[in-house]
C-alpha cells in the first residue's frame, strides 16, 4: 500500500518528544552550561529551575528518569531566551555573563540585579527579565 504525500512527509520528519527523558537531558545540560557561565550556586540553580533539592541533584548528576513538566520547560525557555538575548546585546561572553549580577537602574530592577529579580521564585520573574532584554534588542516585548 502506497503512502499519501502527507504520510510520506510525516515519516520523513523525525518526531521530537519534548516530554521524553532524552529531551529533558538535553535541556538540563544546556541549563547547567549556562549556570556555569553565569557562576550560579547550586541554590540559585535550584531556585531558577523551581524544583526540590533531591530532584535538582538527580538532574545535575544526569539521573533523569522522565521528561520535564510544563512549568520547568517554561522556566528553561525563559532562561535560554535571556541567555541568547545577552549574547546578542553583549557579544563579549564575559560581559554578557556578568550582566545578570550587575546593579541595574531600570525600573524593573530598582537598582538590584537581574539575577535577584529572576530568583524571585516565580516564572513571571524569569519572563520579566527575558521580556526586558528582548525589548532592549528590538525584539518582541
Amino acid at each position: 500500500m502506497a503512502l499519501s504525500a502527507h504520510q510520506a512527509r510525516e515519516a520523513a520528519v523525525p518526531a521530537y518528544d519534548l516530554a521524553s527523558p532524552a529531551a529533558a537531558a538535553a535541556g538540563l545540560r544546556t541549563f547547567f552550561n549556562i549556570a556555569q557561565a553565569w557562576g550560579l550556586s547550586n541554590e540559585e540553580q535550584q531556585r531558577l529551575l523551581g524544583c526540590g533539592r533531591t530532584t535538582f541533584f538527580d538532574w545535575k548528576a544526569g539521573r533523569i528518569r522522565r521528561g520535564l513538566d510544563g512549568a520547568t520547560l517554561e522556566r528553561l525557555s525563559h532562561l535560554f531566551g535571556t541567555y541568547a538575548a545577552l549574547q546578542i546585546l553583549l557579544p563579549l561572553p564575559e560581559r554578557a555573563n556578568a550582566w545578570i549580577r550587575r546593579a541595574n537602574s531600570a525600573p524593573l530592577f530598582g537598582g538590584g540585579t537581574a539575577l535577584e529579580r529572576m530568583l524571585g521564585g516565580q516564572v513571571s520573574d524569569l519572563y520579566a527579565v527575558r521580556q526586558y532584554l528582548d525589548a532592549q534588542r528590538g525584539g518582541w516585548a
